[in-house]
């Protein structure tokens, strides 16, 4: 293994470099002044560099090596940001056959290498679109994106005083750990780490949430609404016991109005990351599309079946370059396959970043029906005109007769009877532009299959064709 010869003392905080940190990627107001306000070029050149020294490592990993010999390129014929579209993208399931073909955690990461960092950081994804993933940090790459959160939560307005209730689970999945880290180390917050209804049940930590004061809920938008109406059942009311300031997370756009209602008018601000990268982008303190923090990584959106890279305000999956990995697990042009688009234009006056209209969907959880492209997640947005809909539902796809058939089971908190069934199929033709079959079912009846108490994304498409 890498690292430190034996005997040596290396800290982890020793390799990560806190002070190093804070120069390049730095947040709340030394961001504003700095990166925020550079120009093109400045930001360009900048970019440039950082690039030069994560593919300099990247030729040193085997995974990426045999990957860009098999594509004809040799070290050095790939070297500025123009040229990224030259190497081939990889996704989750590349990584996932690279473990399986070199086992346990896979030759994508260069742990192995004699300057690799001492210290590791092990985690997996969820596992929501398949088995869970290694992920692997150094502490360097590790410190960065939290630095990069912390700087998302400065701009939406959190503040050292707030009493923050984290609902991201822990175990081995990432996401829990990763804003314990970011609030205890780049903010001056109370962290009350509560995680998923399994580890804390829900009833627990609404009352948590009451007696500690909490002013900031973080999380996933599914799980914090369902909190909301808990608190409600416990006779503990959103907004008068509850006074939250902030709502902060992966938040759908369609049914915002609806989280911020359920917490009493709270502010809700979206923010986009998955478990490789660290958070990309971020909304700031107002609502709306979210600023790509481009000091830190390099986006693309491409097309989902040929991988060309696609103009700003088309559609596609968010391909991303992560410009400070450069120690451990090198990050290059990895298809996230969520959907997005790049705005036309950079915000102004600052931060001066391009931006992002959110997370989309994903496209390999798109379902096609008789030709119409039918993405699960968005029947959340389509169902928050319901006033007898809970926001909870399951789609499910089967093959009938040679035919793609979608099913949708809507938790219905009034009368579920045939009529209303075809009012409801009505209202989602309009919107999905095809026919989908809709079940009505009591509130709660789709929870054991979603695992919205248990997982920090619920499972909202069961395929079974």
């Amino acid at each position: 293994m890498g690292g430190a010869a034996p005997g040596a003392v290396s800290g982890y905080f020793e390799e990560a470099d806190p002070a190093r940190i804070a120069r390049e990627y730095p947040i709340g107001e030394a961001f504003l002044r700095g990166p925020a306000r550079l120009d093109p070029e400045r930001l360009r050149a900048l970019q440039q560099a950082r690039l030069e020294a994560v593919l300099a490592r990247a030729w040193r990993i085997p995974f990426y090596a045999r990957r860009w010999r098999a594509a004809g390129l040799e070290p050095g014929d790939v070297r500025t940001i123009e040229d990224l579209p030259r190497l081939p993208a990889f996704s989750k399931s590349d990584l996932m056959r690279n473990v399986e073909e070199h086992p346990p955690l896979g030759d994508f990461h260069g742990r192995d290498l004699p300057d690799a960092p001492r210290h590791v950081v092990l985690h997996t994804t969820s596992g929501t679109t398949g088995a869970p993933q290694p992920l692997v940090y150094g502490p360097r790459d590790r410190e960065i994106q939290n630095c990069l959160l912390a700087r998302a939560y400065r701009l939406q307005g959190l503040r050292d005083d707030d009493v923050v209730h984290s609902v991201y689970g822990f175990g081995m999945v990432n996401g829990g750990h990763y804003i314990r880290e970011t609030l205890l180390h780049y903010t001056g917050c109370l962290a009350l780490t509560a995680g998923t209804g399994v580890e804390t049940p829900s009833v627990q930590q609404v009352r948590l949430m009451q007696h500690f004061g909490v002013t900031a809920l973080v999380g996933f938008g599914d799980y914090m609404t369902r909190l909301a109406e808990v608190a409600r059942t416990e006779g503990i009311e959103p907004g008068r016991d509850i006074r939250l300031r902030l709502i902060s997370g992966h938040v759908d756009h369609a049914t915002r109005d609806a989280l911020s209602a359920a917490w009493g008018g709270a502010p809700v601000r979206d923010w986009y990351g998955v478990g490789d990268t660290g958070i990309l982008a971020a909304e700031g303190p107002e609502p709306g599309a979210l600023f790509l923090w481009e000091d830190a990584h390099l986006v693309e959106v491409v097309d989902p079946d040929s991988g060309r890279p696609l103009p700003d305000g088309e559609t596609g999956n968010l391909c991303v370059t992560v410009l400070f990995k450069d120690g451990i697990y090198p990050i290059v042009r990895f298809d996230t396959k969520d959907l997005s688009r790049v705005l036309p234009g950079r915000a102004e006056p600052v931060p001066a970043f391009r931006r992002i209209a959110g997370f989309l969907g994903r496209s390999d959880n798109m379902v096609k029906l008789r030709g119409v492209n039918v993405y699960p997640t968005a029947v959340a947005g389509w169902l928050r005109d319901l006033a007898p809909a809970t926001g909870e539902y399951i789609c499910r796809v089967e093959r009938v007769d040679g035919v793609d058939r979608m099913t949708v089971e809507v938790e219905w908190q009034g009368a579920r009877d045939a009529r209303t069934a075809a009012a409801v199929a009505a209202h989602l033709r309009a919107r999905a532009g095809v026919e989908l079959v809709i079940e009505l079912v009591a509130p709660g009846a789709t929870a054991a299959r979603t695992g919205v108490e248990r997982r920090q994304k619920p499972v909202r498409l069961v395929d079974a064709r």
